[in-house]
C-alpha cells in the first residue's frame, strides 16, 4: 500500500501535500500550478487548493502564479542529519580540490536508483550541466551513481538492474551483464568513470565516501567537458579526496563516541 494512501485506497490530504512536494524534487523551478496537477495527476481544483495551503504554513513560496519550495521546508532540510554531516565533512575538501583543478565537483547519495546531488562546486571553466543541487539523474548513467551501486547491497543492485535502463547517450550502459562488469572494476578500483555516458559532451570520474560503519554514504566526483579533463590524471586527486572525507567522519564519529558512551 502507499504510503500516500490510506488502506481503502484513498489518498489522504498527507499524500496529496507531500506527493505536491516531490513535484519541486529536480524541477525547473518555478513550477506552475497547472505543472503541478498534470505531473501528479490530480484534479486541478485540488491541486490549486492544496498548493495554497502549502504557501500558507510555509512549506511553498509563491512566485507570480508559479511556486517554489519555502523558507520552511528549507529549515527543515537542514535537519536531515546524513547530507548535513556529510557537508560539514566534505566542504574543505572539495573546495580544495575545486581549486586545484577548475572542473565542476560535486558530491551526491543514491536513492532508488537515482544519485541526488547534495552539493555542486561548478568550474569556470567547466560545462553548465542542466544539473543542481537537489536534482536526481540515473544512478547507472552516472559516474557517481555507479560508485554508489558497486558499493551498495547487492539486493538493491538486482533491483535497480531489474527495470529497463535508459539510454541517454549512444555510451550510456544499459545490458544488465555488461553494467555488472563495469560495478565489479569500479570495487576493484575504487573509482568510476562517465566516458560520456550521461551527457555527450562530458566526462567525470567518482570515488565512494564511506561512513565510520563502513557503509557507502556518498559519491564524491569531478566533471568537466570531454577532450578539456584528462581523466587518467584526476581520478587519484579524487580518489585521494573522497578518503579524506571518510577519514574526516571517522574522526566525528571518534570523537562523540567517548562522550555518548556510559561511565563504568
Amino acid at each position: 500500500m502507499c504510503p500516500a494512501h490510506r488502506d481503502d485506497g484513498e489518498i489522504t490530504a498527507l499524500g496529496r501535500a507531500s506527493l505536491i512536494l516531490k513535484q519541486f524534487r529536480g524541477a525547473e523551478l518555478p513550477v506552475s500550478a497547472a505543472a503541478v496537477a498534470r505531473s501528479t495527476g490530480l484534479p486541478r481544483a485540488t491541486a490549486h487548493r492544496m498548493l495554497r495551503e502549502l504557501v500558507r504554513v510555509g512549506l511553498l513560496e509563491r512566485v507570480g502564479t508559479a511556486f517554489r519550495p519555502g523558507l520552511l521546508l528549507f529549515e527543515l532540510g537542514q535537519l536531515v542529519p546524513q547530507p548535513r554531516s556529510l557537508h560539514e565533512a566534505a566542504r574543505k575538501h572539495m573546495a580544495v580540490l575545486h581549486e586545484a583543478t577548475g572542473h565542476n565537483v560535486g558530491l551526491a547519495v543514491e536513492q532508488d536508483g537515482e544519485v541526488v546531488h547534495v552539493e555542486i562546486l561548478r568550474g569556470e571553466r567547466a560545462p553548465r550541466l542542466p544539473l543542481r543541487t537537489g536534482g536526481r539523474w540515473p544512478a547507472h548513467a552516472s559516474c557517481s551513481g555507479k560508485v554508489m551501486l558497486a558499493f551498495g547491497p547487492p539486493a538493491h543492485v538486482d533491483r535497480t538492474l531489474a527495470k529497463p535502463l535508459k539510454r541517454l547517450t549512444p555510451r550510456t550502459i544499459t545490458d544488465p551483464d555488461a553494467l555488472r562488469a563495469e560495478l565489479e572494476r569500479v570495487r576493484r578500483a575504487r573509482v568510476a568513470f562517465d566516458r560520456q555516458e550521461s551527457f555527450r559532451d562530458v566526462t567525470g570520474v567518482a570515488s565512494p565516501v564511506f561512513g565510520p560503519d563502513g557503509t557507502v554514504l556518498a559519491a564524491l566526483s569531478i566533471s568537466g567537458m570531454a577532450g578539456r579533463i584528462n581523466l587518467s590524471r584526476v581520478d587519484a586527486a579524487v580518489r585521494t579526496t573522497a578518503l579524506a572525507v571518510t577519514r574526516e567522519l571517522e574522526m566525528a564519529e571518534s570523537v562523540v563516541r567517548p562522550v555518548l558512551a556510559p561511565r563504568r
